[in-house]
């Protein structure tokens, strides 16, 4: 998903940062009068620090964005366990995402996004940032705090395509390059969205798998100990049986 998702990306980026005339309203920054956040965790505990670390980081963006007062900061939770938090904290949720963080589904990420975009081009939201981890490997997972929209494509770079050539692709498009990325950009919007969706996903199993070895290392180790005390009770009893029967059979 990540590969497809940067080439995208690369391609779009080709047109909006070589033609100045091209616009789109998903790029448009403007003063941040309200700001919607959404945040994903797991469903359930045993994972580590996994769920922690996205509450701390929600409890920091939250304060971050406390001048616009709570009604302009709108939340909406993907997991259990921050829907739980952000109520606890007395704050309103826009609508329940729990199944999305066991069984990630691309139809429900394309309703998420869909209604985000839609509230971004109505001006009920001028902001919207992801709170999710980024997988990079079973014992590498980062937590990442980043902007959805408004979509910044004028600063990225295809690496692979500066190497190959030394030069930016210029791609002929029919019919037109603004009716391209018209159509285009709210898919790598939504992509954007699904692609954060299973990053937090795998980085949760990932947690658990890791907090499960932690937890088995432990207990064999204390297995292991309690073995070893047993044991060496066991042969101090013995042996205090075998001196009192010896010294019984002296007398």
């Amino acid at each position: 998903m990540l590969p497809y998702q940067s080439k995208l990306n690369a391609i779009l980026t080709n047109f909006l940062s070589t033609d100045s005339e091209i616009e789109s309203p998903f790029t448009r920054v403007r003063p941040v009068q309200k700001v919607a956040l959404v945040v994903f965790s797991s469903n359930s505990s045993l994972c580590g620090s996994f769920n922690a670390n996205v509450l701390k980081q929600f409890a920091l963006a939250h304060e971050s964005y406390q001048q616009l007062g709570a009604d302009n900061i709108l939340v909406f939770p993907v997991g259990k366990k921050i829907e739980e938090k952000v109520r606890k904290m007395g704050y309103q949720t826009q609508g329940s995402f729990q199944h999305m963080a066991d069984k990630p589904s691309y139809d429900e990420t394309v309703q998420l996004a869909t209604q985000l975009m839609e509230m971004f081009l109505a001006g009920e939201v001028d902001k919207v940032e992801l709170i999710y981890h980024h997988f990079k490997s079973v014992g590498s997972f980062q937590l990442v705090q980043e902007t959805y929209l408004p979509i910044d494509l004028s600063t990225a770079e295809s690496a692979s395509e500066k190497k190959a050539t030394g030069r930016k692709i210029d791609y002929i498009v029919e019919p037109s390059v603004e009716e391209f990325i018209a159509h285009l950009l709210p898919r790598v919007i939504t992509l954007k969205m699904f692609t954060a969706l299973l990053d937090s996903n795998a980085s949760e199993h990932a947690a658990r798998t890791v907090a499960m070895q932690i937890a088995t290392d432990n207990a064999n180790e204390l297995i292991q100990e309690l073995t070893k005390q047993y044991n060496k009770i066991r042969q101090q009893t013995i042996t205090n049986e075998l001196l009192d029967i010896v010294g019984g059979s002296m007398r």
